[in-house]
């Protein structure tokens, strides 16, 4: 492992998330709000290490604007971002009121307050189930629900979601966390702690670079292996770079299994959710959180 550039990704993250906080505004474009973090990563020398996700509300993750979108900034937003250099990753999540709301103001507390005590513990000798159960524990004291069917996890280089889930509710898996890199991110919540699939988000992943029809799908595909191998890009990134003809491109690919599309997850009860996320680098006598 490269301690140096794992570190560096951390740093950038937290450079960028400084930067971003106070210029996020009710009614700004969400667009524009994705474009300035993915900007300001390559100006700082990195490269995303995926689309910036932009959750309103009950949208819990897997929305990234598309190319030409508008929705607006408002509600409960959660910014989750994530820095690649060379290969090594990080990961980080915060959450912004922009409604002046007590509840959500609480929700947000509530998940930097789970995550902080989840930190906290752990080390390469802690089980994967003790930090599910802090992290509960912490969001269930004041009267709130973590979301069950999220995780956090580990990290490889080029490999943002590898072997090891964290989860944000107590199990028993006496699993260690060992040495390495893992993200930690509680979602919060007063509805039923639980997402469901809905439409597709425009963030894709490479499966494989088999053969396919149209020459449009294959300078895509070809630009996809080349650009981003095996970590996650979006529509609007391919648009940027093809115009709009690539979105056929796209679909194609999408048909023909080269692609694979994540849904959007959405809180099941409709409610508001909150996240709070660093990414942490555990070595066998400490343990760093490189993105705070």
């Amino acid at each position: 492992m490269n301690t140096e550039k794992i570190l560096l990704a951390g740093k950038i993250a937290l450079q960028v998330r400084d930067w971003i906080k106070p210029q996020i505004k009710k009614d700004m474009l969400l667009l524009e709000l994705a474009e300035k973090i993915e900007g300001k990563i390559v100006e700082l020398g990195g490269v995303p290490a995926f689309p910036t996700n932009l959750g309103i509300n009950d949208m819990t993750a897997h929305y990234t604007p598309a190319y030409n979108d508008e929705a607006k900034a408002k509600g409960l937003l959660k910014i989750d971002f994530g820095v690649c250099v060379d290969g090594w990753l990080s990961d980080t999540a915060f959450s912004v009121d922009l409604e002046n709301s007590e509840e959500n103001k609480k929700l947000i507390e509530v998940a930097e307050k789970a995550l902080e005590n989840a930190i906290e513990i752990i080390n390469s000798k802690t089980s994967l189930g003790e930090v599910g159960k802090i992290i509960q524990q912490t969001i269930e004291s004041k009267g709130l629900v973590p979301i069950a069917n999220l995780t956090g996890h580990s990290i490889e280089k080029y490999e943002l979601h590898s072997g090891k889930t964290i989860p944000n509710i107590a199990n028993k898996n006496p699993r260690l966390f060992g040495t390495g890199i893992f993200a930690i991110e509680p979602f919060v919540t007063k509805g039923n702690g639980r997402v469901y699939e809905g439409k597709p988000s425009g963030i894709y992943s490479l499966q494989n670079t088999k053969n396919t029809r149209s020459q449009i799908a294959r300078e895509v595909l070809e630009f996809i292996s080349e650009e981003y191998s095996t970590l996650p890009f979006c529509s609007r990134w391919i648009v940027k770079k093809f115009g709009t003809k690539s979105l056929f491109g796209l679909r194609e690919l999408e048909k023909n299994g080269n692609l694979h599309q994540y849904p959007q997850l959405i809180e099941s009860s409709h409610n508001n959710v909150a996240q709070s996320e660093h990414t942490i680098f555990i070595e066998k006598d400490k343990t760093i959180v490189t993105t705070g």
